[in-house]
């Protein structure tokens, strides 16, 4: 042994670089494949703190959904025209969850002058008698008198929630990359609570919107941060059955709504629609103990380099999933295997990463971006569809939740679609397939219809009705999954350290597509055929983008910016059949190789000299 140090002292290697014999390769980056596993895999500790992920899901269900009672548009009867005018009536068509209805308009028989609203009627009336039809006996356009001249408070209102959560996501996104998923967490439940609360203590339209915009903000992190901890407390076999369960009590949220708004009606001191906001923001309060309960998450302390609070945290979640620390127990890593490693990495600094950095890739960025497109033409064209569904001659009637329960009900169906389709198809051949059911249910609609309309003009009415119908069934019902679909795939492809800003890119994009419903209401739906026939033609592009993408089903978390870059689309054949090519092009080409040199040059030579 000392001979074979003296000689390899004697003869160093090149470029200065000692061979190892034995490299030992680092765990510490494989967390799916090494760490999790060592602490117990999907066990216990994992188990509880998924559950109380789910929890607040339902409440953020309340919340979303809670414009449609809010700022339902009532009926309405005037009771002191302006000039000579009696009885005039007022109605409004059903509302939609994503966007609400149009200003009122009124139904008369006379003409006066007086304010015009957005769809051209006549507004001549000092005093209004409103009366809602969706479960409340007073909301904020009923306290404020917000229809006709003042219609337009009400749009500024829906606006006010939903612009307030793309920069939830988009902020709130890049602070738990940097700050770390627990403190946005904690951070957003507590200005949850004061702008929530605040929002029913309103003495104005403005002050309403104000704080909405606000209580949206913080919803926005909310959400973003318990989504993300869910993923990351995951392996790979878990992680779509356990987002799929925060769905399904997300929509039982918004099928609860209306019981939770019947139960707040006539409430004799408040106004209900005030107990309706006190009632859907009080239960967050369940969400002050996260403070000490819910720890961060370890996957971003070791992708982040936060070490030292990383062991600490190895050697609780060992302890609770009772993981013996000594021996392996059938497990593939111990734990013991990796803490020497762990020790030698105390002394590195945390290094944090922003999602601005995103752009020095190659793949990521483009992934991210056609998520971001797919996302945006899910919900946007999503709202053309809900639009399509709902007659425009409808009166209101006691069955006044019907359009809103069909799109619980669709969105209950997609839910349960989606598990066996991804199952199936994986992530990506189940984004592609309801991306292309809804390009056809799109094209269909807007080509099909006018085709009956031109031959058919006997059956034109109730044809297209029930056409226009099925299609938007079908097509809300695909749109919703590629939304769904969008997000998650953006979780699994996004690496750790910009996970945070990955995702909230991807939520930012799918609010701008609900933006879209009360900006087409906005224009008493001017523009309507031309919106959805963008949105189709984005269908188009997004199925050929989806291709580029790769299919994360089964696949690690990517951890690291490097991570990301190299998760690329695979290619069509199996490793084994391309190399089994590959052999078999190199046979049929041996032949070439055997013929000499010598002899072509002779023959090329004499070619030339005739």
């Amino acid at each position: 042994m000392a001979a074979g140090r003296t000689e390899a002292q004697d003869h160093p290697p090149e470029n200065g670089f000692t061979p190892l014999e034995h490299p030992v390769p680092r765990l510490l980056p494989h967390i799916d494949g090494s760490v999790l596993p060592s602490l117990g895999g999907f066990g216990k500790h994992q188990k509880q703190l998924v559950v109380l992920t789910w929890i607040p899901a339902l409440f953020i269900g309340f919340s979303q959904f809670s414009d449609y009672f809010l700022l339902a548009q009532p009926n309405g009867t005037c009771v002191q025209p302006l000039a000579n005018h009696s009885n005039w009536t007022a109605a409004t068509p059903p509302v939609t969850v994503t966007g609400g209805a149009p200003a009122l308009q009124l139904k008369g028989n006379g003409t006066g002058e007086g304010y015009g609203d957005g769809s051209g009627m006549l507004c001549a009336c000092k005093e209004w008698r409103l009366e809602l039809q969706t479960g409340l006996s007073q909301n904020v356009v009923t306290k404020w008198n917000l229809v006709c001249d003042s219609a337009w408070k009400v749009h500024i209102a829906k606006f006010s929630l939903l612009v307030g959560s793309i920069f939830g996501y988009l902020v709130m996104g890049v602070m738990a990359d940097w700050f770390g998923r627990h403190p946005v967490l904690i951070l957003s439940v507590l200005f949850m609570l004061v702008f929530g609360l605040s929002v029913a203590f309103s003495v104005n339209v403005t002050m309403f919107s104000t704080l909405r915009f606000f209580e949206g903000f913080c919803l926005a992190g909310l959400a973003l941060s318990l989504y993300v901890l869910r993923i990351e407390l995951c392996l790979p076999a878990w992680r779509f059955s356990m987002t799929m369960v925060a769905s399904f009590l997300m929509v039982g949220g918004q099928l609860l709504m209306p019981g939770v708004a019947a139960l707040c009606r006539n409430w004799p001191d408040r106004d209900d629609w005030q107990v309706l906001q006190i009632v859907i923001i009080s239960p967050f309060v369940l969400m002050l103990p996260y403070v000490w309960i819910f720890p961060e998450s370890l996957r971003w302390l070791l992708a982040t380099q936060h070490y030292r609070r990383s062991k600490a945290m190895m050697l609780r979640i060992a302890k609770k999933n009772q993981v013996d620390m000594t021996t392996e127990k059938g497990l593939k890593v111990c734990v013991s295997c990796f803490l020497p490693e762990l020790e030698q990495e105390l002394h590195k600094k945390p290094q944090r990463t922003c999602i601005v950095k995103m752009m020095s890739t190659r793949n990521l960025w483009k992934n991210i971006v056609v998520l971001c497109v797919n996302s945006l033409t899910g919900y946007g064209i999503h709202h053309c569809f809900a639009r399509s569904m709902m007659d425009p001659e409808a009166q209101p009637t006691a069955l006044c939740h019907a359009d809103y329960y069909t799109m619980a009900g669709i969105a209950v169906a997609t839910c349960l679609a989606l598990c066996p389709a991804v199952g199936l198809m994986g992530r990506r051949g189940g984004l592609l397939t309801f991306m292309i059911i809804t390009a056809l249910a799109s094209l269909l609609q807007l080509g099909l219809l006018n085709l009956i309309g031109k031959y058919s003009l006997l059956l034109r009415d109730s044809l297209n009705r029930r056409f226009s119908v099925a299609f938007s069934i079908i097509g809300m019902f695909s749109s919703h999954a590629v939304s769904t679909l969008s997000i998650f795939f953006c979780a699994e492809i996004t690496p750790t350290v910009i996970r945070g800003g990955g995702l909230g890119l991807v939520l930012a994009s799918a609010g701008f597509g609900m933006l879209t419903a009360p900006i087409m209401e906005l224009h008493n739906q001017k523009g309507y055929f031309l919106h959805h026939v963008i949105f189709a033609c984005c269908t188009l592009l997004c199925i050929i983008c989806l291709l580029l993408l790769p299919e994360p089903r089964g696949q690690p978390l990517p951890e690291s910016l490097a991570d990301g870059e190299s998760f690329t689309r695979q290619t069509l054949l199996h490793p084994g059949e391309q190399h089994l090519l590959l052999a078999k092009s190199d046979g049929d080409y041996s032949r070439v190789h055997d013929t000499p040199f010598d002899s072509l040059g002779e023959d090329f030579t004499a070619y030339n000299s005739l």
